[in-house]
């Protein structure tokens, strides 16, 4: 495994960190909030990007046009259970969610998941970690201060990635905790 390999699992780690963090809700509507809904459609749990189109027309209003009319009340139904905290109301096929302002409460609840998607990012980019240097340790052929450097760098890209993580975990809570 190069080190190349390992920036790139650790980067695709991050960026999914950051996905997470956009389905996190903060004071405006955003359509990334739904991103992590699941709708059961035709026997399956579906995305539901894929059952509809979500726009946000205004700054505390998400809107879900659902295509098909038979998914309408299924769509409410992932939408109310998801733990964002959102009460849709049904217009026909139009779904409107109106976006409540944050108590200071759930602002906290959700710095705390906020956190737990930045620790799971963490672990996951440990792990990472652990297969590179298994992977070096693994070379017989390799010099002892090749290794020992080889580890290094490892030690480095982790470390640099871990830094990213906690950067974006901290602009994450301010935005989440501004009134």
């Amino acid at each position: 495994m190069t080190l190349e390999d390992l920036k790139k699992k650790m980067n695709a780690s991050f960026e999914n960190l950051l996905k997470d963090f956009g389905g996190l809700r903060t004071g405006r509507a955003s359509v990334a909030m739904l991103d992590n809904i699941m709708v059961e459609a035709y026997g399956n749990k579906t995305p539901l990007q894929q059952v509809g189109t979500i726009s946000a027309p205004e700054a505390r209003l998400l809107t879900v046009q659902v295509w098909d009319s038979s998914l309408v009340k299924p769509t409410e139904v992932a939408i109310r259970n998801s733990q964002l905290g959102l009460n849709p109301v049904v217009e026909g096929q139009l779904i409107r969610i109106a976006i409540p302002d944050l108590s200071e409460e759930r602002r906290k609840e959700i710095c705390k998941l906020a956190g737990k998607y930045a620790e799971q990012t963490k672990i996951a980019i440990r792990n990472i970690r652990r297969e590179g240097m298994d992977s070096i340790k693994a070379q017989k052929d390799a010099a002892e201060d090749q290794q020992k450097k080889a580890l290094d760098d490892i030690q480095k890209i982790t470390d640099e990635f871990v830094k990213k993580v906690d950067a974006s975990l901290g602009m994450k809570e301010k935005e989440i905790m501004k009134v």
